[in-house]
């Protein structure tokens, strides 16, 4: 098949690329995934993508496809009676410690079924599965595992690899090419059970959970599209500045929350950034090695006061909006 057609639209420039239907971008991706293409296909593909940029119906092409080869992990949804949060961790950390997996511990101990997924290593960052690791926290492989940490009370993490692998292997062609594609945008809007409460719906509101992914950009312009397209797919989400790319809050600063539900914003369950002069700083960890942020988290798991004000803040937007969520699909008596 090829997909030459696909790449004569979009790689005629910034100023001459056209944009993909939906259709073409779901086509153009799921030949990517399945190995249908050769390497220099992919190469100009991802270089092409990378100078015109994705629009919202790409987007929504490109994320049907790939979460089409997402493995089935269907069957832990009961166990997240609270609602499930999903954070994509694909940056790592890079000058700040990598705090990803404290959210999603205190998620957790508000009741919420967390999944964290991304790379298990980066050779330029600190990852949110490194940190895992060094706390023996889960990492999970399928959904008995995730449902099994769940019901502990646990927050998992899963690796992109296991995850869908074929979207794992395009995100490597970073290293080839040495730029991001497509792909790390995507992950970052994955969502896993989509299809798959499509193809087959639950019987009960308890067997089917509200869910949220957290959508982190680093440019505001960026976040404009990502707006656009939470809104054009009807998704709830927490839409945020991330740190160092990141889906948690800067512990140093609180920034804006942006929730949407249903591609609506929710302007009362929605937070200001926190502005001004800063006049004092929290403590965090005193290096931003894995082993170092994992021993902190511990602390602050036994002493939650020194949870930092920023992400207590995060944790509590995203609770209230997993409630909202919950009543709006709860049928009226």
């Amino acid at each position: 098949m090829g997909i030459a057609a696909h790449i004569k639209v979009i790689g005629r420039g910034k100023d001459g690329a056209r944009p993909l239907s939906r259709e073409q971008a779901h086509d153009l991706m799921s030949q990517v995934l399945d190995g249908q293409v050769t390497d220099l296909e992919i190469g100009a593909f991802c270089l092409a993508m990378r100078i015109k940029g994705e629009t919202p119906d790409e987007l929504i092409g490109f994320l049907q496809a790939t979460t089409e080869r997402c493995i089935d992990l269907r069957a832990a949804l009961p166990s997240a009676t609270g609602g499930v949060v999903l954070l994509p961790s694909y940056n790592g950390s890079r000058k700040l410690p990598n705090l990803t997996p404290l959210l999603a511990w205190e998620l957790a101990r508000r009741g919420v079924g967390v999944l964290v997924h991304g790379p298990s290593e980066d050779p330029t960052r600190i990852t949110s599965a490194q940190v895992f690791a060094a706390g023996g926290w889960p990492r999970v492989k399928d959904a008995a595992q995730l449902s099994s940490s769940w019901q502990a009370g646990q927050p998992a993490f899963i690796d992109i690899t296991d995850l869908c692998p074929s979207v794992a292997r395009l995100l490597a062609v970073r290293w080839t090419v040495g730029l991001r594609n497509p792909a790390h945008t995507i992950v970052k809007l994955l969502d896993p059970f989509a299809r798959f409460a499509q193809e087959e719906p639950m019987r009960s509101e308890e067997a089917t959970p509200p869910r949220l992914r957290v959508i982190n950009h680093t440019h505001p312009e960026y976040g404009e599209s990502l707006a656009g397209f939470i809104a054009l797919s009807g998704a709830d989400a927490l839409l945020m500045r991330g740190t160092e790319g990141e889906p948690v809050a800067d512990a140093r600063r609180q920034p804006r929350f942006d929730v949407f539900l249903r591609g609506q914003r929710q302007d009362a369950l929605s937070r200001a950034p926190v502005e001004g002069v800063l006049v004092s700083l929290p403590d965090l960890p005193e290096g931003r090695e894995a082993d170092i942020t994992a021993d902190w988290i511990e602390s602050v798991r036994h002493e939650p006061a020194l949870l930092p004000a920023a992400i207590e803040a995060q944790a509590d937007c995203l609770v209230q909006a997993l409630a909202q969520a919950r009543r709006s699909a709860t049928p009226a008596l």
